[in-house]
């Protein structure tokens, strides 16, 4: 929490930090730890029985010896689930007479000035054909060994979330309330696109809640069809989706 603290980000009433600094912190706080020892290399199988404080915290990519020690210790077959990123936007691509800055309900929380995302405000009928045009998009296809692995219902990909529904997204990563657009004379918008500062300098922007596994090229056509955003300079999401929780960034 004091890494987090020194390399927060504006981010409303979240917590959110530049995800470069804040690992460099921790990883240099438990390098230097003086009761701490960082042994790289393989852990083939479970600790010695006699050690009675183990966390074991591991990820995709954990050697068949130690998948399998885990999985006689659970009896659970498969620990898995997806959990999509969601693309990063440079901030001079970004139309500022279309969009404009604003936390929900102008929370300003820890690191905040209550004016920290940027809205992309949608009526109802570019809300309706950004809808029409993210559900028939071409999506990644999964592996047959992914075919069956579940999706972390708090991280959905928005396609997935607007298949749910034509309401769906109006209630979720998109609902407008507590938002105003100042160049439509206050008024609160049908549906909005947040975008959440991702690093120190300002100049990277994440799209709230909007993990997804559409192509790259769709992302590009696609979220192009968001006020704001038809400069372009939409990126892919720095990793591709993986079987492991890597974050999961909600708007506030």
């Amino acid at each position: 929490m004091a890494a987090a603290d020194t390399h927060k980000l504006p981010a409303g009433g979240a917590l959110a930090v530049d995800r470069d600094d804040f690992a460099r912190h921790v990883t240099g706080a438990l390098a230097t730890h003086p009761h701490v020892a960082i042994e790289r290399g393989e852990v083939a199988g479970l600790p010695p029985l006699a050690w009675d404080s183990v966390i074991i915290a591991t990820g995709p990519l954990t050697s068949p010896a130690l998948s399998a020690a885990i999985q006689d210790l659970t009896g659970e077959g498969e620990l898995a689930f997806f959990d999509a990123i969601a693309p990063i936007v440079h901030l001079d691509s970004i139309d500022p007479g279309i969009t404009w800055r604003q936390s929900r309900y102008d929370k300003a929380g820890p690191g905040g000035t209550g004016a920290d995302y940027i809205n992309c405000p949608m009526s109802k009928a570019e809300y309706e054909t950004f809808l029409s045009a993210l559900i028939a998009a071409e999506k990644t296809s999964f592996h047959a060994w992914e075919a069956t692995t579940p999706y972390f219902e708090g991280c959905l990909p928005i396609e997935v979330m607007a298949e749910r529904g034509r309401e769906t997204l109006r209630f979720g990563p998109m609902k407008p309330v507590g938002l105003s657009n100042p160049h439509r004379g206050g008024e609160r918008p049908y549906a909005v696109v947040q975008l959440r500062q991702d690093n120190a300098l300002g100049t990277l922007w994440n799209m709230v809640g909007f993990q997804t596994k559409l192509k790259h090229g769709e992302q590009v056509r696609i979220f192009r069809l968001i006020p704001g955003l038809g400069r372009g300079g939409v990126r892919p999401p720095w990793r591709a989706p993986s079987q492991h929780v890597l974050e999961c960034a909600q708007a506030d």
